[in-house]
């Protein structure tokens, strides 16, 4: 059963940090694609990161690229979303997915969506 698990959600000021983790089980981690998606409440799910276990080939929409780094340990089956200089249009819940293929299509949470997905991370930025 494939399960994705979110953590390191909360608080943190505008300009702050704060790194996400993901941990996997029930599949392979090592041949996979997984994504970080957000959604605030009234706007739609989007892709913020997404990273191929096979050659860690990465994807980052204009509006993380530079603050955010996405990072996978296979050996440990976990995932984790590296956030700094948080914004306040940051703040969403947070999940992390198991994402069909590599590229903007499938990684932007506009196009088809992930085989799996975890219940989600809350991030607030509010000073």
């Amino acid at each position: 059963q494939v399960q994705l698990v979110e953590s390191g959600g909360g608080l943190v000021q505008p300009g702050g940090s704060l790194r996400l983790s993901c941990t996997a089980s029930g599949f392979t981690l090592g041949h996979s694609v997984i994504g970080w998606f957000r959604q605030a409440p009234g706007k739609e799910r989007e892709g913020v990161s997404c990273i191929s276990t096979s050659d860690d080939s990465t994807y980052y929409p204009d509006s993380v690229k530079g603050r955010f780094t996405i990072s996978t340990d296979t050996a440990k089956n976990m995932v984790y979303l590296q956030m700094s200089s948080l914004k306040p249009e940051d703040p969403a819940v947070y999940y992390c997915a198991r994402v069909k293929s590599m590229g903007k299509d499938y990684c932007s949470g506009y196009g088809p969506a992930p085989r799996n997905w975890g219940q989600g991370t809350q991030v607030t930025v509010s000073s």
